[in-house]
């Protein structure tokens, strides 16, 4: 299986499947874990990452996003380390496993060849739930980023429960970058279908039951990445990077296009309401994969995130691009970091860009979700050759300022989480950690920074046993939350 995927990867010449992005094929449990100076004593949880790693050799043209989701898990105890990574045991990727091959063509394959396998959203793609992971309720909750289902996993072992149903009164689908809030312990998401005019909203609460779906109109089709919630609202996006159902019947693949004459419209619905209470603001057109948080303040609503103002840019290379060419132009992401007010009274919307670089995958205190918030810590983008994170960038938005810690040369690192102290006296009074894989040996480690001093060298540097391939999202699970929630 190894040897079948690198070669494939070498000759397709496919950078997603070598280096950094190379899968790994071992599930491992390691403890006790050598480390470079010293894990703070006051840590304790678990530090989870999700990713694409493929179990199979691809089927056609390999995109990043095909590959089954794996998760990556640190747990923190004691000033002690131990590290397990598992396959999400989705039922496609079971289906495969008991195959023994890929059985799906992906995102850059043509839909005939999967026109005899299940659809997911509308679409002929594979389910892989390797996009985000969250926590809610005693279980990690891990999905994909087309809308599909939820998985259950347990946060200690990563076994896969399976589908979660939210005590049987859940059969809908979900976007991967659920919200959940800290203080109430609800559980925000939305849902769509590439073939339908809507975007579903809906609410668990603190006991893990589905207790609010509405069903929001939408001009067409759309495909948004993440919302944002405040503590008595939640912002969903119209936005206009959509799959044209025209263009994909003509190519016969899922083909997305950036209608630039249409504006990024934002859709403010109170966290429990209807359909009929949403209301929309507009802005310029854009795309936005990740936001950073969004709180209530006066009349208005501010919200920070990310966003791409040239989502399509595989459209500008020459005729006769390989796949692979196209692939790496579709994921030079074009991100900065950007802020939305939207007035409740009057019903503008004011925008304007926080920083110029080019950053993305942000996180922030999860405590703070839904409630102002100053810091984020954001990836910085390499994009000399393909998508990768070379540093942390730390935002200050209230000051205005920003610091930056350096992955270093040949090493790139992954959405970090901010780990708060157990008796925080301010928002970034904690930690942030992040997995890093050095390119040059195959080997990968875990850095825990001083949210306060990130530019700083990492307070512990944690050996693993196994490299760590390049990946998506992450979160940390406090152990507090962890075994008491």
């Amino acid at each position: 299986m190894k040897n079948d995927i690198m070669n494939y990867a070498l000759e397709m010449a496919n950078p997603y499947l070598l280096g950094a992005f190379a899968p790994v094929y071992e599930e491992v449990t390691a403890q006790n874990l050598k480390v470079k100076g010293e894990i703070p004593q006051d840590i304790t949880g678990v530090y989870v990452r999700n990713g694409p790693n493929p179990r199979f050799e691809p089927q056609g043209h390999h995109h990043w996003f095909d590959g089954d989701g794996m998760l990556h898990a640190l747990h923190l105890e004691n000033g002690k380390a131990t590290y397990r990574n598992r396959w999400i045991r989705t039922n496609n990727f079971l289906e495969e496993e008991e195959a023994n091959t890929a059985l799906w063509q992906g995102l850059m394959g043509r839909f005939s060849a999967n026109k005899d396998r299940p659809w997911n959203r509308g679409v002929p793609l594979k389910d892989t739930a390797n996009t985000a992971v969250a926590y809610h309720n005693g279980k990690l909750l891990a999905g994909w980023y087309m809308c599909g289902d939820l998985y259950a996993l347990d946060p200690i072992t990563l076994e896969t429960n399976g589908v979660e149903n939210f005590q049987g009164t859940f059969d809908a689908k979900a976007m991967a970058h659920v919200k959940v809030d800290e203080h109430t312990n609800e559980l925000l998401f939305f849902d769509y279908e590439l073939t339908k005019a809507y975007i579903a909203y809906g609410a668990i609460d603190h006991s893990g039951k589905l207790v609010h779906f509405t069903k929001v109109p939408t001009p067409g089709p759309r495909v948004p990445h993440d919302m944002a919630i405040t503590q008595n609202y939640s912002v969903l996006m119209d936005l206009p990077l959509i799959y044209d159902l025209n263009v994909m019947v003509s190519k016969g693949k899922a083909a997305p296009v950036f209608k630039r004459e249409l504006p990024s419209r934002f859709g403010i619905i109170p966290r429990y309401g209807q359909a009929s209470e949403v209301r929309w603001f507009e802005a310029k057109p854009c795309y936005i994969y990740h936001t950073i948080n969004a709180w209530e303040e006066g009349d208005e609503i501010i919200m920070d995130c990310c966003i791409n103002p040239e989502p399509t840019p595989q459209q500008e290379l020459p005729k006769g691009a390989t796949p692979e060419e196209k692939l790496n132009a579709y994921l030079r992401l074009n991100a900065h970091v950007y802020r939305y007010h939207f007035n409740l009274k009057t019903g503008q919307t004011k925008e304007y860009a926080l920083d110029d670089r080019g950053t993305e995958f942000p996180l922030m205190n999860s405590q703070y979700l839904g409630r102002k918030s100053r810091y984020s810590y954001n990836q910085h983008l390499d994009l000399s050759e393909v998508l990768r994170f070379d540093g942390i960038v730390k935002y200050d938005t209230e000051k205005q300022t920003s610091d930056t810690y350096w992955y270093g040369e040949g090493k790139f690192g992954s959405e970090s989480p901010f780990i708060p102290k157990p008796n925080a006296q301010t928002e970034d009074d904690g930690y942030v950690v992040s997995f890093v894989t050095d390119q040059r040996n195959d080997t990968s480690e875990v850095v825990i920074l001083d949210a306060q001093n990130i530019a700083a060298e990492p307070l512990a540097t944690i050996e693993l046993p196994q490299r760590v391939p390049a990946g998506f999202h992450g979160c940390w699970v406090a152990g507090d939350r962890l075994f008491h929630e």
